[in-house]
């Protein structure tokens, strides 16, 4: 009996032993879904855990797209933050937001990660309302250390004085102006505050200024005896390798002991642990999709495409600088994107990255115009929303000739709310002395920006989306636009409808397709200020039903320029607005978010339809 007892109790060890071999072997990730239960690993296990992480995010990334080499960046200090930080308690943002993938999968988001960027799924940026550990919804960069500022200041007002608060900025977005503004002020304060700057030499394009300069010479150990950030006041350490998890854990918990504001310095490389992203970190800031395990991007389509919009002002601009010395290109941090790279490349002298600094990039355009030179500013929409009063001060109010170039306007789909370029017609058309113009093709693109060059002595601001446009042979002569002029596509009876940009394509196409074509009106108005007046009043006397279109808000965008028209001129015919309406619209591809906007085919075939009904 004995006997039977201990062979039954080595079988039972046995078992275990195998169980627990097992477990071992099993990802540590799979196990985490929550930072306390990173607490339970050993500081031995970290760096295990780093590894499956990346290809966690290298994984998903590689088949759902989104950004990568920003998040597989920071892999190791995302683990330590939460292995150090009691968040959410303690509060930490992320700047700017390209690199909280491994944030988002550490605290619970992990098993709908796949849905990152997806409509419906997770936001490809923090976004307090999507989780408690998102302290601060970011998505614009260089906004954390204000941010964390207010945080820890309202948490020393309210007694909470060992609460820990802690933000993550880029080398790239740190030398933005609030960037600057916010160090300015957390030196003067003793909250408890720590910035961590992640200094991986790189932005989406590389880092660019006197300040990257200065920080290539403190991690070669050739800076000056005084530190920019001690005498900022802050209490600085560093710079150290931001990918050994065990150093960064140890200075971590030091600083936490540290109070007042602090600054610790850590170097990193953009893309680690994928080849291909390291070595081309401009593309793999967000390569689309790839094969996971070599790291090659997918090939798309050979079949001939329209080209791109920014391809178009790209190559436009240089075709137009070489025929005029005075021409010069401006953009802030985005020369890739915005494809200023390629004047950058050909005439390097004439083409200037000033980094993330908006304001900077207006007021610096219309320093140059006030002596003869003619800026193209070419700026997202979205970001142009952060140089609004050097838009109207330094030059709409002195009239200077600058041209504003916005990119990725309209809805631009699975950045989000962030990212969309939707409220550029209503905040602009309100300036004084300001033109406001959008392209419905590319030759139009490449015809006003020859017309500005030539004949423009106030501002103009050109609005085209995100994405190809619509001809094969785009590279046309140019031809001079007059300003103030819309344009007829197509004569009707019944129905007009009025276009504003590249959304008219898709307008023409419901056209085509509606049963009684004939009787619709197709005019593409082209400048929302100055508008065509003299059209409009052609089109209201001629139709019984105006509708307008626009990839942008329809709160004080073209659709209501029109409506003001007619109530000046005591037009009475009905006006339908089709436009964003008045709430964030969220992430999902192009077609998606027109649908959630109600400015997709369907819905405005749809409205046609019974308009025309009604006519009968």
């Amino acid at each position: 009996m004995i006997y039977k007892k201990a062979k039954l109790s080595i079988k039972s060890f046995c078992r275990l032993w195998v169980f627990l071999f097992f477990i071992s072997l099993e990802k540590l990730l799979a196990h985490i879904n929550d930072p306390k239960d990173l607490k339970n690993l050993s500081m031995d296990k970290l760096p295990q855990l780093a590894q499956e992480l990346r290809e966690f995010i290298i994984n998903i990334v590689a088949a759902k797209e989104g950004h990568l080499g920003a998040s597989l960046g920071v892999v190791e200090l995302t683990i330590a933050l939460h292995y150090v930080f009691n968040t959410p308690d303690d509060k930490l943002i992320w700047d700017v937001g390209h690199q909280a993938y491994g944030h988002k999968i550490l605290t619970g988001r992990k098993e709908i990660f796949e849905t990152n960027r997806q409509l419906g799924g997770i936001s490809g940026f923090p976004k307090r309302s999507e989780s408690k550990h998102d302290a601060f919804g970011t998505g614009h960069s260089s906004t954390a250390i204000s941010a964390i500022l207010g945080m820890a200041m309202a948490s020393k007002l309210q007694g909470e004085d060992s609460k820990q608060n802690i933000a993550v900025v880029g080398d790239a977005s740190i030398a933005s102006g609030m960037a600057f503004e916010g160090l300015n002020h957390l030196g003067v304060t003793d909250v408890n505050a720590l910035i961590i700057l992640n200094d991986n030499a790189i932005g989406i394009d590389p880092s660019v200024g006197a300040l990257k300069k200065y920080l290539t010479n403190v991690k070669a150990g050739i800076a000056k005896d005084e530190n920019i950030f001690e005498c900022l006041n802050l209490n600085y350490s560093g710079p150290i390798d931001g990918h050994d998890v065990s150093k960064l854990v140890q200075e971590l918990e030091r600083l936490k002991t540290v109070s007042g504001p602090k600054l610790l310095h850590i170097i990193t490389t953009k893309g680690k642990g994928l080849k291909k992203a390291e070595e081309n970190q401009v593309v793999y800031h967000a390569p689309g999709k790839f094969d996971a395990a070599t790291g090659e991007q997918l090939k798309k389509s050979e079949a001939s495409q329209p080209p791109k919009y920014q391809d178009v002002f790209g190559h436009t601009l240089v075709e137009l600088a070489k025929q005029n010395e005075k021409i010069v290109g401006i953009t802030p941090a985005m020369p890739t994107g915005s494809s200023l790279k390629y004047m950058m490349d050909e005439i390097p002298n004439r083409a200037f990255d000033v980094g993330i600094a908006e304001q900077h990039a207006v007021t610096l355009a219309a320093g140059m115009a006030t002596q003869g030179l003619i800026p193209f500013c070419n700026i997202y929409s979205t970001f142009l929303q952060r140089a609004y009063d050097q838009v109207i001060h330094d030059v709409a109010l002195q009239n200077l000739p600058v041209i504003f170039c916005l990119d990725r306007a309209g809805l631009v789909g699975q950045d989000g709310a962030t990212h969309h370029g939707v409220f550029d017609l209503a905040y602009l058309r309100c300036i004084p002395n300001l033109t406001l113009f959008s392209p419905m093709n590319e030759m139009e693109l490449r015809n006003i920006m020859y017309t500005c060059q030539k004949k423009l002595t106030s501002p103009i601001a050109i609005r085209y989306p995100r994405g190809r446009g619509v001809n094969l042979n785009w590279k046309n002569e140019f031809e001079t636009i007059e300003i103030g002029t819309g344009r007829c596509l197509k004569e009707g009876s019944k129905i007009a409808v009025l276009t504003i940009g590249h959304i008219g394509n898709q307008v023409s196409k419901v056209i085509e397709a509606a049963e009684q074509p004939e009787l619709i009106g197709h005019y593409d108005m082209r400048f929302v200020k100055p508008l065509d007046k003299k059209m409009l009043r052609t089109i209201f006397k001629q139709y019984d039903h105006i509708i307008t279109v626009e990839d942008a808000s329809a709160t004080g965008g073209f659709g209501s320029t029109v409506l003001e028209f007619a109530n000046e001129e005591n037009f009475t015919k009905p006006v339908k607005i089709f436009g964003v309406p008045d709430k964030f619209v969220e992430h999902g591809t192009i077609q998606e978010t027109h649908a959630i906007a109600g400015i997709d085919f369907d819905a405005i075939r749809s409205y046609i339809k019974s308009t025309l009904t009604t006519c009968d």
